[in-house]
């Protein structure tokens, strides 16, 4: 992909970066740059998640990698997060009471 990231500074002290996306293969994409990969501490490899706030604005944020500790087993873990994912409502509902 081809093309550089432009900036401009809105009065709000807000920086906006733009990118055109390019053809990645069958897939759309675009690529970040450098001022967000080193804001971002990013490096290839890294997962980033895209989030939508409560204004409709897409977030961009570095997944953070944590390692499992030796006397986890993953498959725990993961059995965690699905009753977690499952029950979000419900647990989200106790922690507001």
């Amino acid at each position: 992909m081809n093309g550089g990231a432009h900036m401009k500074e809105e009065h709000s002290k807000r920086k906006i970066l733009s990118r055109k996306m390019g053809k990645m293969g069958k897939s759309l994409g675009i690529s970040l740059p450098k001022v967000l990969i080193d804001k971002l501490h990013l490096s290839q490899g890294n997962e980033i998640e895209f989030i939508e706030n409560s204004q409709g604005e897409i977030v961009l944020k570095k997944v953070k990698q944590m390692k499992i500790p030796e006397n986890v087993r993953p498959e725990v873990l993961e059995a965690f997060f699905d009753v977690f994912e499952e029950d979000e409502d419900i647990l989200n509902d106790l922690r507001d009471r």
